[in-house]
């Protein structure tokens, strides 16, 4: 059984010819010498590398879909009569679902609260988070959750601003990002700027908390989609030669004679434009917490780390552990994101339900020898509230959060897109409401369940905030009432009352990987009792 199907993928806009496929390789069963096409290799055969990316780049996100043997699906939420935890008292008056608490905490001296447990991505230099930043950020602080800000916003900024040292004195790119979360943030949620190497050599770090009020940096070791840095794609040369000015790996190289011939006559269409590898160091890693901390003034520090081995996730807890790290977000392989290769995609790095139980199997081992634990967080492939459930219950009592990349995105573009069509304003696509939206109505109040309620809220304010900011704040609210209805089935009312009790496992391989006890095994020994008293 082939796990996912190569060669073929609406990622990279190809697909089989014949609908019998040699499952190795993706390859027809029968290719014929005249096929007009239109699989990876035969695409390939004329776009070469182009091929190797998920487009139309800045108008998509991709998500690895390779089915792995193992994943949350697996988990059953455990439901009880009996009992009720962090409520007053099991009382069928009292203990009702919109009484679950589902705000989150994490942080060490300065503590961040969350209306939920959840935050974005890392919303980084591509054109689609650019576009939809402004939906996507407000909708997270009048939500009340926590968005990231990712690499190399401000070195592919076309305004930037360094000084004869190569470091920021402005970029308003990264100040319009920053102004808009903190116009709207209330007492709940943060702004995290994310820095890679192209970023610490940039100084944005200095940039953002000096200059822009930031508090909260991440370092990040990598991400669930790919083991290489960042990457976006340019489609003017003359922009291809300014980033690789400002030191990023261009390729192809926009200042070769050949290359540019090549892209006068149209063989070449566009560029990719890279960031360097990280490589990581504990000396090094903790003189940079140190640093943030002493010389720069951050308050909290993170860590992003991806679907690496064993081995580094043992070092990025161990090491945030020395450091005293705020957070660790965990990305698993399976995720989605703006434009990593597709193959790295689908086949690349440890899976996500793997990595949270070898990550929860180190941090049980850490306290065991009485070490401090930093909050953790899991990333890589999450949509629903049952999935924040079952991560915060498996990797009890040490994660905190769940990060959602693509899934806090596309409200952002659902809303922007109504807006378009209803106003002709914003960065949506539609010229009119497709049946799928209008047949709930035709003006917003009729169309967003939320809308009343937050037009209530802010009065004249209401009028700046966009669509896609009301569609996000939507979204969230759904995943907070089904979240609240999972948690108080599982008799749990507030978030650290959850524990891996309150799951089951379907597959005796899902509980040999998890420790969490396989459906026929639960709860044996005290229904035996009850059947025997």
């Amino acid at each position: 059984m082939n796990l996912r199907r190569p060669n073929a993928n609406e990622a990279t806009g190809t697909r089989n010819r014949s609908k019998d496929v040699a499952q190795n390789s993706g390859i027809c069963t029968v290719c014929r010498e005249d096929c007009t096409g239109f699989c990876e290799i035969f695409l390939s055969s004329f776009r070469g590398r182009e091929a190797i990316y998920p487009g139309p780049f800045g108008e998509i996100t991709a998500g690895a879909d390779k089915q792995y043997p193992v994943d949350y699906s697996h988990l059953n939420i455990l439901g009880y009569a009996l009992g009720a935890k962090a409520i007053d008292e099991s009382n069928p008056d009292k203990a009702i679902f919109p009484e679950v608490d589902t705000t989150a905490v994490y942080g060490h001296l300065y503590p961040v609260r969350m209306k939920m447990p959840l935050f974005t991505g890392a919303l980084g230099s591509t054109d689609i988070a650019r576009k939809h930043w402004e939906s996507i950020s407000i909708g997270a602080a009048i939500a009340g959750i926590s968005v990231v800000v990712g690499e190399n916003v401000c070195g592919v900024d076309p305004e930037l601003q360094v000084n004869d040292k190569g470091k920021i004195i402005k970029s308003p790119e990264m100040e319009r990002r920053i102004k808009i979360y903190k116009r709207w943030q209330e007492e709940y949620g943060d702004i995290i700027v994310q820095l890679n190497v192209e970023d610490t050599r940039l100084g944005v770090a200095e940039y953002v908390v000096e200059k822009l009020g930031v508090e909260s940096i991440e370092l990040k070791w990598g991400q669930g989609a790919k083991s290489i840095g960042g990457e976006i794609k340019i489609k003017d040369i003359e922009r291809a030669k300014e980033l690789q000015k400002r030191g990023y790996i261009v390729v192809p190289n926009p200042s070769d004679p050949i290359v540019q011939e090549a892209y006068k006559k149209g063989s070449i269409r566009e560029f990719e434009r890279h960031s360097r590898l990280g490589f990581i160091d504990e000396e090094e890693f903790m003189k940079t917490v140190e640093y943030l901390r002493r010389s720069v003034g951050v308050k909290r520090i993170s860590l992003k780390t991806g679907a690496y081995g064993p081995r580094e996730l043992a070092m990025a807890i161990k090491w945030s552990s020395n450091a005293r790290v705020d957070l660790v977000t965990i990305d698993g392989s399976g995720g989605g994101t703006g434009m990593s290769p597709w193959r790295m995609m689908e086949e690349w790095g440890i899976p996500t339900f793997y990595l949270q139980c070898l990550a929860f199997e180190f941090a049980q081992k850490l306290a065991k020898k009485n070490k401090w634990i930093p909050d953790l967080a899991m990333a890589g492939g999450f949509s629903t509230e049952d999935h924040i459930f079952k991560v915060l219950a498996m990797g009890s009592p040490y994660f905190k959060a769940v990060c959602m990349g693509r899934a806090l995105m596309i409200p952002a573009f659902v809303g922007d897109n109504i807006q378009k069509a209803l106003t002709g304003r914003g960065p949506g696509r539609w010229e009119s409401l497709p049946m799928t939206v209008s047949k709930y109505g035709t003006k917003p109040e009729e169309i967003f369940t939320t809308f009343i309620t937050l037009k209530e809220k802010y009065g004249k304010e209401f009028e700046e905030i966009p669509f896609g900011a009301i569609a996000l704040y939507t979204f969230v609210d759904k995943l907070k009432t089904g979240l609240s209805q999972l948690m108080a089935g599982a008799r749990s009312f507030r978030l650290d009352s959850l524990s891996r009790n309150d799951l089951v496992c379907l597959t005796e391989e899902a509980s040999k990987i998890s420790g969490i006890s396989y459906v026929m095994d639960v709860q044996r020994e005290e229904a035996e009792k009850i059947l025997n008293s």
